[in-house]
């Protein structure tokens, strides 16, 4: 169905209609200028963040479902970042002509299952019309006691380093993934440049021969074989709610903590940054799975500068104090991967070989060209 026959508020109509608030904090959501929120005794922790078409994904191999969903969650997972809980969310999106109504449904229907993961209300949000490509832009509300916020800041010298997972696996998905695009790219260019030959010699035959050739070319089967956990890792990246029941479960309060959107290095630099303190990371403690390894070595790429720099693992980096450090022990899926030191030692990488090198920040910079 073409958008315009609904027109703006129809489609919103559609999208929203069977919508339930589940949170008590959401006193109205959904159909007025505004939702309306209550929170007795509790701080407020609101975050936004938007994605742009060309920029942060690519329709090419980005199904619309997927995309809703990773929209909703990077949003939730700086939320849960701050040691907090999500609750609502505003969405905007941004429509240009090529989409329909099934395929903004398509949006929203991620968007939902990964709210019900958190138990997250969808409370209001604007719809219009965009000329360079389809933007979404959501904005996450959470709630946190005063003394249960995490900030980036409260890092203290001999404080323990800890990441959530593995890292570098999102980026080596969006190496096959545009790996896989490209080889499409360079059989469709090959295709057409086999029927324009064909048209100008004015042969008839091979360009019957095309004709029936071009559904195959344009169904291109693109080869993930082996590869499921990378590619979902950066079209459907999860935020880990379920390390900060861990860690509460163990009464381990973090000093500081950030997701991991931009890269390790990158997030790094924060907290060391807003904590006036140094750190020295292992590269043999650095998490990293089998499937990143391989795909590393076949692309002859760096696996300690993927898994430090890549980012959209949405893992959580976080420091506790030196004393927790039995707390940690066997903790399922946490890994201590170096510890917090003076301001003045700087930041440094101790290589497998036990040589220091100073840590660059060299993770995902949206304003860098």
């Amino acid at each position: 169905m073409d958008i315009k026959e609904l027109g703006e508020f129809g489609l919103i109509d559609r999208l929203t209609k069977d919508i339930k608030p589940k949170n008590e904090s959401t006193v109205y959501g959904v159909g007025d200028d505004c939702a309306v929120l209550h929170y007795p005794e509790k701080e407020v922790l609101v975050t936004s963040d938007m994605l742009m078409e060309g920029i942060h994904f690519d329709l090419v191999y980005t199904p619309l479902d997927q995309l809703g969903y990773k929209a909703v969650m990077v949003n939730i997972s700086d939320i849960v970042a701050m040691n907090g809980t999500p609750r609502q969310i505003i969405v905007s999106i941004a429509i240009d002509k090529r989409l329909n109504v099934e395929d903004v449904e398509a949006i929203y229907r991620g968007m939902r299952q990964a709210c019900d993961k958190f138990n997250v209300d969808i409370i209001g949000g604007d719809t219009t019309t965009s000329l360079t490509g389809l933007a979404i832009s959501i904005t996450c509300i959470g709630e946190a006691a005063k003394e249960d916020i995490v900030y980036r800041n409260g890092a203290n010298e001999t404080d323990l380093i800890c990441v959530s997972g593995d890292l570098g696996s999102a980026y080596m998905g969006l190496q096959i993934l545009e790996r896989e695009k490209t080889v499409y790219y360079q059989q469709i260019d090959e295709y057409n440049n086999k029927v324009k030959a064909a048209q100008k010699a004015g042969d008839e035959a091979e360009l019957a021969k095309l004709r029936a050739q071009r559904n195959e070319v344009e169904d291109f089967e693109p080869d993930f074989a082996g590869k499921e956990y990378l590619i979902g890792r950066q079209l459907k990246p999860e935020a880990r709610g379920d390390v900060l029941q861990a860690l509460r479960d163990r009464g381990i309060h973090p000093t500081a903590m950030m997701d991991i959107s931009d890269g390790l290095s990158s997030e790094l630099f924060h907290i060391c940054k807003q904590s006036h303190c140094g750190c020295r990371v292992y590269e043999k403690e650095i998490p990293i799975d089998y499937q990143t390894a391989a795909t590393c070595e076949e692309f002859n790429m760096n696996l300690t500068t993927a898994a430090l720099n890549g980012g959209e693992d949405y893992e959580l980096l976080f420091t506790v104090p030196i004393g927790d450090h039995d707390k940690l022990t066997n903790l399922e899926g946490i890994h201590q991967i170096g510890y917090i030191t003076k301001e003045s030692l700087g930041l440094c990488l101790v290589t497998r070989d036990d040589k220091e090198f100073p840590l660059q920040a060299q993770g995902w910079n949206p304003l860098k060209n």
